[in-house]
């Protein structure tokens, strides 16, 4: 249980974080560090694991004032990252970091555009993700330098998919 209690708590700080620090001090140019945190505990956990810390992750981003878009917005798009970089970031963690870093902006936009979000238009589009992704990529190996120190968590062995850790091993 402890497991699954300390990437909550992280991410709980980190939503905290986010939302009082850094978006308060740095506006426009400030890195989204829930989707980096989100990006390096798939890393570490996997597909499976990812994709729920992703989910809660940006559903509680969701519920944090301001909301000013659609509900389950970014609990989707944090999902399929988790996914993501929990299927490939065993082997290379700070490229699928990077990967996600420059992604998910124009996801979330692209998203939004789809959902009939009224400020998002190709204008918008063509000068927040570059500037998004730039401050992303700025802080990811900060993030998961931060993340690997304080998430003391062992990395997941290759081969181990399994949902129930001792199904296969013949315990019937």
């Amino acid at each position: 249980m402890l497991r699954n209690v300390t990437p909550a708590l992280l991410l709980f700080a980190v939503l905290v974080l986010q939302v009082v620090l850094v978006n308060r001090l740095l506006f426009t140019w400030a890195p989204d560090l829930v989707l980096l945190t989100v990006a390096v505990l798939a890393t570490r956990r996997g597909p499976l694991p990812g994709a729920v810390i992703g989910f809660c992750g940006g559903l509680a981003y969701d519920l944090l004032p301001p909301a000013n878009h659609t509900l389950g917005q970014y609990a989707l798009v944090l999902c399929f990252l988790g996914y993501a970089a929990g299927r490939a970031g065993d082997r290379l963690p700070l490229l699928v970091m990077a990967g996600c870093a420059v992604l998910a902006p124009g996801m979330v936009a692209g998203l939004g555009a789809l959902l009939g979000a009224p400020g998002v238009t190709w204008g918008v589009l063509a000068t927040a993700w570059p500037r998004a992704a730039v401050c992303n990529l700025v802080a990811a190996p900060l993030v998961l330098w931060a993340v690997n120190a304080l998430y003391g968590g062992h990395r997941r062995r290759a081969g181990r998919t399994e949902l129930v850790p001792g199904y296969r091993r013949g315990a019937a």
